[in-house]
C-alpha cells in the first residue's frame, strides 16, 4: 500500500470521526433545545383531574378529528412579572376566553368569543384550597375565579354542549413576551389612541405594536370604543387576526434564529391539558392548522344581547346561540359577514334573490370577521 493511499484512508477517517462529531455536537445541541422547549410548558393536572371526576356528564366528540381548544387569558397578577398591573388578590378571572374550532379536514379555523359578563350556570366546582363551591348562576369569568380552568370548561360545556377537546391558558407576561419575541404585531388603527389607565399612547394609521402596547390594546375597555366588551373583544379579534398574518410570514416560521424566540416565549407562558404539555402535542395541532387559508381562519362573538334584569350584563340570544353551537358541535362551516346592518353576535340568513326557496333554509351568517381582511384597506 503506498504512502499516498495510506495518506488518503487517513484523512477520509479523520474526516468521518470530524463529520460524527459535528452531528453529536449538532444533535446534542438540538436536543437541549427540544428538552428545553418542552419543559417550559406546565401541565394542568389539577384540570385533568377534575375534568375526570365529571366524565360522565361531558359532552361527547360528534364529528371525528373535529378539535375544540378553549383559549382562557387570565388576569391573574400573581408573581413579579405579573404583578405591574395591579394588586395580586389571590385570585384570577378569565378576561379573555375564547372557544377555537379546528375542522376536522383542517381546512377552517372559527374563533368564537364568549363574553367575559355572560349570565350563565355555573356548576358546583373544586376551589383551590380543596373545597367546594355550590352551583350558582353568575357572569362566565367567575367559573375561572372560582374553580380554574376545569370550572370554565365545564361552564363551557354546559353551555354550548360541545366537548372541549384541549385547553390552554396564558397570563399577562405569557402574552406580552409572545409579542416582542415576533418583533411586535402590525395593526391599523383608524383614530389615535391616548389611554391613560393602559398608559397607551398610539398614532392612528399602520402601527407596530410591542408586546406591552399589545396587551393595553387588548386589555383596554373604558377609553377605545364605546367602553363596551363587546367593543374590547371584537379589537381582541382584529389582534389575533394581524397575529395569525405575522406567524403565517415566512420570515418567522422559514428562520430558525426568529422562530426559537418565539417558541421559547410561547412554550413558556402556556399552562395546557397535559395531551398538550409538550412539543410533540403542540406540534401535531400545529401541523394540522398550519396551511389554513387566512379567509377561512373566522373570528366571531357568540349571539347575545343585554340581560333582562341588569343592562350590564349579557345574555344568550336563542335560537341564534343553538344554531352556532350546533353548526360547531357536528363540524358544520360557519359563515360570517362584516355587516355593519348585523347587531355583533347576532346571525341573519343571507340568499341571493334568484336564489329558489325550498324546505331547506340557507345557512345562518354570523357578524364577524376573517383573518384576511384588512381595516386599512
Amino acid at each position: 500500500m503506498t504512502d499516498t493511499v495510506r495518506a488518503r484512508r487517513r484523512w477520509v477517517r479523520r474526516g468521518a470521526l470530524g463529520v460524527g462529531i459535528l452531528v453529536l455536537v449538532a444533535g446534542g445541541v438540538g436536543w437541549a433545545v427540544y428538552a428545553k422547549l418542552d419543559s417550559n410548558i406546565t401541565p394542568d393536572e389539577a384540570a385533568a383531574a377534575e375534568l375526570a371526576r365529571y366524565e360522565k356528564e361531558r359532552p361527547t366528540s360528534l364529528v371525528r378529528g373535529a378539535q375544540n381548544i378553549l383559549v382562557i387569558g387570565s388576569d391573574s397578577r400573581a408573581g413579579s412579572k405579573n404583578r405591574r398591573y395591579g394588586r395580586d388578590s389571590g385570585t384570577e378571572r378569565s378576561d379573555t376566553t375564547i372557544l377555537l374550532h379546528l375542522s376536522a379536514d383542517r381546512r377552517g379555523a372559527t374563533a368564537v368569543s364568549i363574553p367575559r359578563d355572560l349570565m350563565v350556570d355555573v356548576p358546583g366546582c373544586r376551589r383551590p384550597g380543596g373545597t367546594r363551591s355550590d352551583p350558582v348562576f353568575a357572569m362566565f369569568n367567575y367559573a375561572f375565579q372560582v374553580g380554574g380552568s376545569a370550572c370554565t370548561i365545564r361552564t363551557v360545556e354546559r353551555l354550548t354542549n360541545i366537548r372541549v377537546d384541549h385547553h390552554v391558558v396564558i397570563d399577562f407576561h405569557g402574552f406580552k413576551e409572545m409579542v416582542d419575541a415576533l418583533d411586535g404585531v402590525e395593526i391599523c388603527l383608524r383614530k389615535p389612541i391616548a389611554d391613560k389607565a393602559a398608559k397607551l399612547r398610539l398614532p392612528a394609521g399602520k402601527v407596530t405594536l410591542n408586546g406591552e402596547q399589545a396587551l393595553g390594546y387588548v386589555r383596554a375597555r373604558k377609553s377605545l370604543g364605546n367602553g363596551s366588551d363587546t367593543d374590547r373583544m371584537e379589537r381582541q379579534q382584529r389582534f389575533l387576526a394581524a397575529l395569525v398574518h405575522k406567524v403565517q410570514s415566512n420570515d418567522v416560521l422559514l428562520n430558525p434564529v426568529r422562530l426559537y424566540p418565539v417558541l421559547d416565549a410561547a412554550t413558556s407562558s402556556l399552562t395546557t391539558d397535559p395531551a398538550l404539555a409538550s412539543l410533540r402535542g403542540l406540534y401535531e395541532l400545529a401541523r394540522g392548522v398550519r396551511d389554513i387559508p387566512t379567509e377561512r381562519v373566522q373570528f366571531l362573538t357568540v349571539p347575545r344581547e343585554s340581560y333582562l334584569y341588569n343592562s350590564n350584563r349579557d345574555q344568550l340570544v336563542e335560537p341564534e346561540a343553538e344554531r352556532l353551537f350546533e353548526r360547531l358541535r357536528t363540524d358544520t362551516p360557519v359563515e360570517v359577514t362584516d355587516s355593519p346592518e348585523m347587531h355583533p353576535g347576532s346571525p341573519r340568513h343571507l340568499s341571493r334573490p334568484d336564489e329558489p326557496s325550498g324546505p331547506t333554509p340557507p345557512a345562518p351568517t354570523f357578524r364577524g370577521s376573517t383573518a384576511a381582511e384588512n381595516p386599512c384597506g
